[in-house]
């Protein structure tokens, strides 16, 4: 392990937005007023990465409460540093699997869900571990209130189009659908936060796809 990581290893014990494994386990069912002491909406990234959308998010709104969720403590280290320094105090991050999102967070406790630019498990034997496989989808369901918004974002057009088809084949509520974002009507504010990697991806005239749906 590299000198960085190491550092930021040990700097990510110290930050009191970052929860990991079984620390964030006492929080389940009162995120809202146990943790961030108020009764605003919860609001999570799944597969966060830097944390670039989810300090982006909670710096856009004040009145919600974030989530940013992923299991790579190195990559969660840059967005828990930057809202500490920037003082954003509506934004936490969860260093978990994924696949024990209902161990963390009770039944409807979760208003809604964003997935922007996950790894998007192209090889079929690996669909089990794709973010919207139904697996994961039944996660959802639990702990997202009744009509609680799921968002995915990516450059990927065939986890995008797997998507759209788990979205028909479970008869779940489709609000937006677009292959190409940026020259869509859904291009506002929110979906116009761009990560490192988006940045990437559009330099090289990569399209963006963009779903929402509920259950």
């Amino acid at each position: 392990m590299g000198k960085d990581k190491i550092r930021r290893f040990a700097e990510i014990e110290t930050f009191s937005n970052v929860l990991q494994l079984d620390a964030g386990k006492p929080n389940k069912g009162s995120w809202a007023t146990g943790f961030f002491k108020n009764n605003n909406p919860v609001v999570l990234e799944l597969a966060c990465g830097k944390g670039e959308y989810t300090v982006n998010l909670a710096t856009m709104f004040p009145n919600k409460n974030f989530i940013g969720i992923d299991y790579k403590g190195n990559r969660i280290w840059r967005g828990a540093k930057t809202a500490t320094e920037d003082g954003v105090n509506n934004v936490a991050f969860l260093r978990i699997q994924i696949e024990n999102l209902v161990d963390y967070f009770a039944p409807g406790e979760v208003d809604e869900i964003w997935i922007t630019f996950p790894d998007p498990q192209p090889q079929l034997s690996r669909e089990k571990k794709r973010l919207t496989s139904p697996r994961f989808l039944d996660m959802y369901r639990i702990v997202l209130k009744p009509e609680g918004f799921m968002n995915l974002k990516t450059d990927n057009d065939q986890l995008h189009a797997y998507t759209a088809e788990k979205i028909a084949e479970l008869d779940l509520k489709l609000f937006a659908k677009t292959e190409d974002l940026y020259h869509s009507e859904y291009a506002d504010e929110v979906l116009s936060i761009k990560t490192y990697y988006e940045k990437k991806y559009l330099q090289h005239n990569k399209n963006i796809n963009y779903l929402k749906f509920t259950f």
